[in-house]
């Protein structure tokens, strides 16, 4: 394939790191390897805008999103076509369906560019509108079918739509959105490998030899269900002082879970690392013994992909894409969810054999490596413009 030039159209971007960007970062890291230009138009603040600008990130400030302050609203993304004109694109890629994501759609009809889009995150599911959408019931109910039709519009616009997982291509299509191709979510194998030690940060953290560490890393927000783990850690707790829960991350629904480990009795066991530089993320990961996802809420739950590749057994909710990641007792276990009962006996039944798991966990990992995703990420570029080429 020769030399493309593409434009990634994001709401979300550095400092804050979730599987967007995580998966958008990785995706362009390997294309610029391979030779391919990729810039980056996502929203920002004032402050990180300066920070992390360069002549192929061009960030466009915006307001703080007040129930999720990580995401900024960018107020005047429209006028990127300017700078879209000069970089002679090839195709665009909007990575999120909000503001930005507009923003390209437009200027790829404008400019008569591609375009496909990724859908990473499921907006008019129920819990993002239980957190997220307005608390009057009617404004509720307005704000959900408004969402939905537009969602429909949006992706329905691109020239193709990119699922990361079969569950979430099923789901779109049910949704009545079509033209989806399955490309999930890399990792990069060279910062995650089983050869990553932990130590260091388990020291750091007071944590002993003899004790097991159960980890969350993720946003701390009602939609992961963060509470089922926090009660399936004191069952545990209770049968053993040895178990440590370790919980990364920040997010609106922080204050809450920390003052329901308190009622839980749970403190002197939890550790809430807040939010975890990425320098430091492998030797997190590789500091437990288990990491466990309770989320219901998962396209694809790409922390479980990290922890695997760095040899750890995963434990999740059996439920979307989860379903897809974890193969129950070969690279770890799922429960019912919710059932936090069911939790911590899976969490135990890891802890007491976590060998066993081990090195399937890696295995999986390896099947979503940033080169084997670049390699179908560029499949479903060249199939757009094996498509625009007919018409």
């Amino acid at each position: 394939m020769e030399r493309l030039n593409i434009a990634f159209y994001s709401d979300a971007y550095l400092p804050g790191v979730d599987g967007v960007v995580t998966s958008m970062l990785n995706s362009k890291s390997e294309l610029e390897r391979r030779g391919h230009n990729v810039y980056i138009f996502a929203s920002s603040d004032r402050r990180n805008k300066k920070r992390y600008s360069s002549s192929k990130v061009f960030l466009y400030s915006g307001l703080e999103f007040k129930p999720y302050p990580q995401y900024n609203v960018a107020l005047f993304p429209f006028n990127s076509i300017f700078k879209l004109n000069e970089l002679k694109l090839d195709i665009i890629h909007a990575q999120t369906p909000m503001v930005m994501g507009l923003a390209g759609l437009m200027s790829a009809k404008l400019l008569r560019y591609p375009i496909v889009s990724s859908f990473h995150t499921l907006i008019t599911n129920k819990p993002i509108i239980d957190a997220y959408y307005p608390k009057n019931r009617h404004f509720k109910k307005l704000a959900t079918s408004s969402m939905t039709k537009y969602t429909k519009f949006f992706y329905n616009s691109c020239d193709r739509v990119i699922a990361p997982t079969e569950t979430v291509g099923l789901m779109l299509k049910r949704y009545g959105i079509s033209d989806i191709s399955i490309v999930p979510n890399s990792i990069d194998l060279a910062r995650l490998n089983p050869k990553i030690d932990g130590s260091a940060v388990r020291d750091r953290l007071g944590i002993k030899p003899r004790e097991k560490v159960i980890l969350y890393l993720g946003r701390l927000s009602r939609e992961k269900r963060i509470e089922t783990l926090l009660r399936a850690a004191k069952l545990l707790i209770k049968r053993d002082q040895r178990i440590r829960l370790v919980i990364g991350g920040t997010g609106p629904a922080e204050r809450h879970y920390r003052d329901m480990a308190a009622r839980l009795g749970i403190m002197d066991n939890t550790l809430f690392l807040g939010f975890v530089e990425e320098r430091v993320l492998p030797e997190v990961y590789a500091s437990c013994d288990v990491f466990c996802l309770p989320s219901t809420f998962e396209t694809q739950g790409i922390v479980l992909i990290e922890a695997m590749a760095v040899g750890k057994p995963v434990v999740g909710a059996d439920c979307l894409a989860i379903k897809e990641m974890i193969r129950g007792g070969v690279n770890g276990e799922k429960f019912r969810p919710g059932d936090y009962a069911e939790c911590a006996r899976k969490i135990e039944k890891v802890l007491n054999n976590t060998e066993h798991y081990k090195h399937e966990a890696i295995k999986t990992a390896a099947q979503f490596s940033k080169e084997k995703v670049a390699d179908r990420l560029l499949s479903v570029y060249d199939l757009v413009f094996s498509k625009k080429a007919i018409y």
